[in-house]
């Protein structure tokens, strides 16, 4: 293992079976994180589990519908139960990413997406954070996007939603972190995935209005929400972090 300063923990990641989801729990596993890997697809998902376990890491899958409040409390109870009762670390990636006109936006795919990407984790984190901050520590990152922060046409349905779960993470920090949960957020710009490579004149189109001119490795994501979800950043809370290649910052 590359390093253990994770050793001893347990790490749920949502949305854990293919791209930015899959190399964060590699990268957590490498830490030494216990990591349950979360998803819908449960041969996906044993892939991803078999891997880390290959180089030595623990891992096991938990099998998430994040349609309602109802299946989200579930996992999170299925994840307590894998984990002995505890999870240390919480990583909200599961998402869906529709784009298109307002005017053609139908209720149930409004409705939809809302579920995903900001009732999912509204209600993982009020079942797991309580735990973490009578434990006295935790770190709890969401993965959001640069439609949060800039305007996109299309993107109006997507980008509120995690403009939403922006806002979540610093009221979060305000009602966790006195308590020692940290929370925060990585706003990710154009990354190459296996949903993203599909659209790849599109991607690069994107990509080449920031700095760095090119998309994100899944794994150049990874590290920055392991920093997060490591004690390195301990005095890191409530911060909404540009993972984008300079976008936002031109």
């Amino acid at each position: 293992m590359a390093s253990a300063s994770m050793q001893g923990k347990v790490a749920l990641v949502t949305g854990a079976t293919s791209g930015i989801g899959a190399a964060t729990a590699e990268a957590l596993a490498e830490r030494g994180a216990h990591v349950l890997v979360a998803g819908r697809d449960a041969a996906r998902g044993e892939h991803v589990v078999g891997a880390i376990r290959e180089r030595g890491g623990r891992a096991g899958f938990v099998s998430a519908d994040l349609r309602d409040a109802t299946a989200v409390r579930r996992l999170a109870l299925d994840a307590l139960g894998l984990a002995g009762g505890r999870v240390d670390v919480l990583v909200n990636n599961a998402g869906v990413y529709p784009f298109g006109p307002t005017k053609d936006t139908e209720e149930s795919l409004f409705d939809a997406v809302y579920a995903l990407n900001v009732k999912a984790p509204f209600y993982l984190v009020a079942e797991l954070a309580p735990g973490m901050a009578e434990r006295g520590g935790g770190a709890i990152v969401n993965v959001s996007t640069i439609a949060a922060a800039l305007g996109f046409s299309g993107m109006a349905l997507y980008g509120s939603s995690k403009a939403a779960l922006n806002l979540l993470t610093k009221a979060w920090a305000a009602e966790y972190g006195p308590r020692g949960v940290r929370v925060n957020a990585v706003q990710v710009g154009p990354t190459r995935t296996e949903t993203t490579a599909q659209a790849e004149e599109e991607l690069r189109s994107l990509a080449a209005q920031a700095p760095a001119g090119r998309p994100a490795s899944a794994a150049e994501i990874a590290a920055a929400i392991v920093y997060l979800a490591d004690d390195e950043a301990s005095f890191v809370q409530g911060a909404v972090l540009p993972v984008d290649g300079g976008r936002t910052a031109v």
